[in-house]
């Protein structure tokens, strides 16, 4: 008995995660899908040390189904054969204008950003980034502040044409700002803040759900694009999945940082890192690294992805 217990919830997990049903608390348990890959090695070795061999079975089969989704995000994948500028994108959820900006400006100073992308952007906030240099730094932008968390922003060296606000229809109101970049020795790149609804509440997960859907798909036969910001999302759930099947590649998955977490604990909760900020690039950019950072009096932490974008 005390096999099956050890092997059941990492068999309804496996089974839940590979055929996608993400629904109603489900949703918020699934973000935590690597800490029970781990789990279920530890189910598989008691099995096998009890000599329990039905349950040992089971236990290796949801270990296989759970470590097969979750271990390649931790290896590097082949990039495609781009030949273009690099592009250095950093995405950064400020928690309603409260992280720091002399951190965020010091980020995009030492590595040469070129494109940044925030989310729960504020007045306040812009005030300080600009008193700090960031207009300076990265002159064009397309920015939505709001006091609170719907705002939005983007920020590029380069001049943004075709820009624009995007409405999320969650209870929180996120907006995406969003913008093309005109990269010299580049095709035009469609760059977007992206920010769906949190599934913080079961009344909330139609919402992030619709969200999810809403998000422009990528164009592989057309356009560059690149969605960048806090989805609210990991590589479990079905709507974002749904969405890298489009044409676009998550940037941490393909560089092997996957599993490296960007919201959690670091405003303090005592939640295990999950990896809900992304950027997802068309599948004809090459990603040549992604690395995460530390803002403090956020709880999440910021993105910065290199990239290499194709030749006209």
């Amino acid at each position: 008995m005390l096999c099956w217990l050890a092997v059941a919830p990492t068999t309804a997990w496996a089974t839940v995660r590979l055929t996608g049903l993400d629904r109603g608390p489900l949703v918020q348990a699934l973000a935590f899908t690597p800490y029970v890959a781990g789990w279920s090695l530890l189910a598989l070795v008691l099995t096998l040390a009890l000599r329990r061999w039905w349950p040992a079975a089971v236990a290796a089969l949801a270990a296989v189904a759970l470590l097969g989704v979750v271990a390649p995000r931790a290896v590097a994948s082949g990039q495609p054969t781009a030949g273009g500028p690099t592009v250095r994108l950093l995405t950064a959820n400020l928690l309603a204008g409260a992280a720091d900006p002399a951190t965020l400006v010091a980020l995009v100073r030492q590595h040469r950003v070129d494109v940044l992308v925030v989310q729960e952007f504020t007045p306040d906030a812009q005030a300080a980034l600009d008193r700090l240099g960031l207009d300076e730094l990265l002159p064009h932008r397309q920015l939505n502040p709001q006091i609170g968390t719907p705002g939005s922003g983007l920020y590029s060296r380069w001049p943004i044409a075709d820009a624009g606000i995007r409405h999320n229809l969650g209870g929180w109101g996120f907006s995406q700002a969003y913008g093309t970049l005109a990269v010299p020795g580049s095709p035009p790149v469609r760059v977007e803040s992206a920010h769906p609804s949190a599934p913080y509440a079961l009344d909330q997960v139609g919402f992030w759900r619709t969200d999810l859907q809403a998000q422009p798909p990528a164009t592989p036969d057309g356009g560059l694009r690149i969605l960048a910001g806090d989805f609210n999302a990991t590589l479990d759930h079905s709507p974002l999945r749904a969405l890298l099947r489009t044409g676009y590649v998550d940037a941490a998955d393909a560089s092997g940082q996957g599993l490296t977490g960007t919201w959690g604990p670091y405003d303090g909760d005592l939640i295990p890192p999950v990896t809900i900020d992304h950027v997802l690039v068309d599948r004809r950019i090459a990603v040549r690294s992604v690395n995460v950072y530390a803002l403090p009096h956020t709880d999440h932490r910021p993105v910065l992805a290199t990239l290499t974008l194709p030749t006209p």
